[in-house]
């Protein structure tokens, strides 16, 4: 008996042993990582002084107020230098004027400076010549890591660009900068263990939203002038909803997904593929930005690196069209209800578009809460969260996910006695909802593709061109995205259904907004609706959007409406 307990003892000593030796190989790697990006910044830091010390009379100020295709132009005709333009956003960036009050940079991409070179060579000047441009954390770039905020990510470098950065360097452009993500990507707060919490600029207490966060916050601060994001659930349009940003999901096949290629999996990579496809897409200042990205990226180049993209070249005649638009609208989907703001900014939009001479018809989406508890969230829980629970390595979770990670660690029969227990409570419950058989995963599957279909017939009843409707937003205070999983029924909508939808600013907080704000019951004034009110009272001054959406395949008909909404939003 006695050596009985003696070999217990020193096997739960030596398993102890064994977890502390994990818990610190896995904080030296995190400590690596992020010197790895202060290095980097340093080194970036000193090569923008040498060019200054080269260079010293360079406006800085007027090339970054540039819009992109002023900027391009300029570029284009030689009188800005794309070396003049590049080190103008390193100095931006590595100044700390906006990475030391957002956060917001993952890394520097070395690599800018030999594309630089590159570019400076061609004699044909593509689209994006000698523009710069930042890209999303998990983009596959070579020599560069993909980390998704995940631990057992650092270390594994992408051994050959994506075929969108392969496009952007045949287009002229310089990747320079990869920018912060939440960890796995499965969140709106941009946040992770191994590089902090990314702030929003407009309001250091607010967050950027997510998961493209850290392109939000860079681009609203200045430090970038076009970047490229995903999207699955609101990742591109959150993040330009929070930050005053335009962003455009495109139809998710429009533009290839691939992370490049890894020595090993992204543990990130194709969640939801068979449902709920990711779409990449353009952030930027202005409309005019994202349509110019998606000409440029809508090319041969895409279409010959990979068949398996529809070879529909950008309708330049869609986008400058002028025909009168009958737009489909609501300010509510009947399921969250959004802060008063919101709904404003979509009805002040709506009477715009009629006194310019389009049509505006009602619409209702039909059926939210089935969308959002059995379509969407079944989609990324079919499991039970099991293939999700396992990217944690060492059980290193950040404090934004550990809600949703705390639900899916619940055993089943447990979920099951608290749906029905706490079923009017919880809109959550779809995340106890799980595919128990192959079977159930294929009609789950049929399931989404019906209620496209649906949704597209009450669409076409009504000879509708486009949709206005709301977007989440304002900028959330810190810390609450992870306590509102579900309020971004907006945005999920049309991941979805996999119609192009982008976000366009329209307008800020008022104080007559705030005064609204605290009548705001929202669907039932439940805990639900007052934590939504806690996260967005105090935002007087900060950027209100709507969000218009097309058909699938029609991103240049939603940028032509995007771009209308944009210009008569700033004739107010």
């Amino acid at each position: 008996t006695s050596a009985a307990l003696t070999l217990l003892g020193s096997s739960v000593a030596a398993l102890v042993v064994w977890k502390w030796l994990g818990k610190k190989k896995i904080q030296k790697k995190m400590e690596e990582a992020r010197r790895s990006r202060d290095e980097g910044m340093k080194k970036m830091a000193k090569a923008v002084q040498q060019f200054r010390e080269q260079v010293p009379s360079v406006q800085t100020d007027g090339i970054l107020s540039l819009p992109l295709l002023e900027l391009t132009a300029r570029l284009q005709e030689g009188s800005l230098s794309p070396r003049t333009v590049l080190y103008t956003y390193l100095e931006k960036v590595s100044a700390l004027e906006v990475t030391q009050q957002t956060n917001c940079l993952r890394h520097f991409i070395p690599e800018c400076e030999e594309q630089l070179q590159e570019v400076e060579g061609h004699k044909e000047k593509g689209l994006l010549h000698g523009i710069p441009v930042s890209i999303k954390d998990h983009i596959g770039h070579k020599g560069q890591l993909a980390t998704c905020g995940l631990v057992q990510c650092l270390g594994t470098l992408v051994e050959e660009d994506s075929v969108l950065v392969k496009v952007l360097k045949r287009q002229g452009a310089i990747p320079f900068a990869m920018t912060n993500v939440p960890q796995s990507l499965f969140s709106y707060e941009c946040s992770n263990p191994i590089f902090g919490q990314t702030l929003n600029p407009l309001n250091a207490q607010r967050s950027p939203g997510g998961s493209s966060g850290g392109e939000g916050a860079l681009i609203a601060g200045g430090g970038s002038i076009l970047g490229i994001g995903s999207d699955m659930g609101g990742s591109i349009r959150l993040p330009s909803s929070f930050c005053g940003l335009c962003g455009l999901k495109p139809t998710a096949e429009r533009l290839r997904w691939v992370l490049g290629l890894p020595c090993q999996p992204c543990p990130c990579s194709g969640w939801a593929e068979g449902g709920i496809p990711c779409a990449l897409g353009p952030m930027a200042r202005d409309v005019d930005s994202l349509a110019l990205c998606m000409k440029a990226l809508l090319c041969q180049e895409m279409f010959q690196l990979d068949p398996t993209v529809p070879p529909i070249p950008f309708n330049e005649e869609v986008y400058s069209s002028s025909t009168p638009l009958r737009v489909g609208y609501y300010d509510t989907d009947g399921y969250f209800p959004l802060p008063p703001c919101m709904r404003r900014a979509v009805r002040e939009t709506r009477r715009a578009l009629q006194a310019a001479g389009h049509q505006l018809v009602l619409f209702s989406p039909p059926r939210i809460p089935y969308v959002m508890t059995e379509l969407f969230m079944k989609t990324f829980f079919a499991d039970g969260g099991r293939a999700w629970l396992d990217v944690f390595t060492g059980n290193i979770v950040d404090p934004g996910l550990k809600p949703q990670v705390n639900s899916c660690k619940i055993p089943r029969l447990v979920k099951k006695l608290l749906a029905v227990l706490l079923k009017p409570l919880l809109k959550d419950v779809a995340m106890i909802s799980t595919c128990r058989s192959v079977q159930e995963m294929w009609n789950h599957h049929h399931q989404i593709q019906v209620y496209r279909s649906q949704f597209i017939s009450q669409w076409k009843e009504l000879q509708l061109d486009v949709v206005l409707c709301p977007v989440l937003g304002p900028a959330f205070t810190t810390g609450y995205p992870r306590k509102l999983l579900t309020a971004i029924s907006s945005t999920m909508l049309y991941n979805v259904l996999n119609f192009p939808a982008g976000v366009v600013p329209v307008s800020t907080v008022t104080e007559a907004d705030e005064e609204e704000l605290k009548l705001y019951r929202g669907c039932c004034d439940d805990p639900w609706d007052r934590t939504l009110k806690q996260a967005v009272s105090g935002a007087v001054g900060l950027p209100v959007a709507v969000q218009c959406v097309a058909l699938p395949w029609q991103e240049e008909l939603c940028l032509r409406f995007m771009k209308e909404v944009e210009t008569l939003s700033r004739a107010k």
